[in-house]
């Protein structure tokens, strides 16, 4: 359900390398903490995972906070991205939160919200296309956390050096969703409103609907910023929906 109070992130890409995007998030969930109702997360919190079995000081210091916040009051959910699609339920346990399919309609009394990560309205992008239907199988994921640690991490560096090397190569317009496929899903779903990530082109959309959904002849369409220069959320109250963006914090701030 909509609350009077909710909050959503996206490509914040949390690796070990970048602590001033870590001690962000953390002062981030402070100032937020027993002020929100609720906090989705739109995918790629983490810049990879390779199962919930792989531990680290860093996916368990996201996890006590995201639990407190949690228990301060705020329900927390998060959707797989392309980086993280392999969070599992025992991780979101420890966050203190729910998986979401995606897409996901978040409803409330005043009206709906498509939410998703985004990376499926990137359809021009055949070869991403061709990769993200393998490993979004369940049967593929299944035999691939069933390989060592080293496998796959193995794999995901690999992984990530060719898609850095692909992405050289493509131009912005294939990297963006394609608009037919964002008016395909609005009329699917039957919503004019959609907030997503992963094109990390922060915006809010205006876009004019060919035919009328739910006697509406426009919807809007949210896209939340990554956190690799500035932090990025949307968040929807009952004034409606606001796209904001705010500092990095330095790595000390989180001590």
């Amino acid at each position: 359900m909509l609350s009077s109070r909710t909050l959503f992130i996206s490509d914040l890409h949390l690796q070990e390398s970048r602590p001033d995007i870590t001690s962000t998030l953390l002062h981030f969930l402070k100032a937020n903490q027993g002020r929100s109702d609720a906090l989705f997360i739109l995918g790629d919190l983490f810049e990879v995972w390779i199962g919930d079995d792989d531990v680290s000081e860093l996916k368990s210091t996201i996890a006590k906070a995201l639990a407190a916040f949690n228990r301060a009051g705020a329900w927390v959910f998060i959707v797989h991205g392309n980086r993280d699609f392999l969070i599992g339920r025992d991780y979101a346990e420890r966050c203190g939160a729910t998986l979401l399919e995606d897409p996901y309609i978040l409803r409330g009394e005043t009206g709906s919200v498509l939410l998703l990560h985004g990376d499926q309205l990137c359809i021009d992008d055949s070869e991403y296309m061709k990769f993200r239907n393998q490993v979004r199988n369940q049967d593929w994921q299944r035999e691939f956390l069933a390989k060592s640690l080293d496998f796959r991490r193995a794999f995901a560096s690999q992984a990530r050096q060719q898609s850095q090397s692909a992405i050289a190569d493509k131009s912005e317009e294939i990297m963006d969703v394609n608009q037919n496929e964002v008016l395909q899903l609005l009329k699917r779903t039957q919503q004019t409103t959609v907030i997503h990530g992963h094109t990390h082109r922060p915006a809010i959309h205006q876009i004019q609907l060919d035919s009328p959904i739910a006697d509406r002849d426009e919807a809007k369409r949210i896209v939340l910023g990554d956190w690799d220069r500035q932090g990025w959320f949307a968040e929807l109250n009952p004034d409606g929906i606001s796209l904001q963006n705010f500092p990095l914090q330095t790595a000390l701030a989180s001590k």
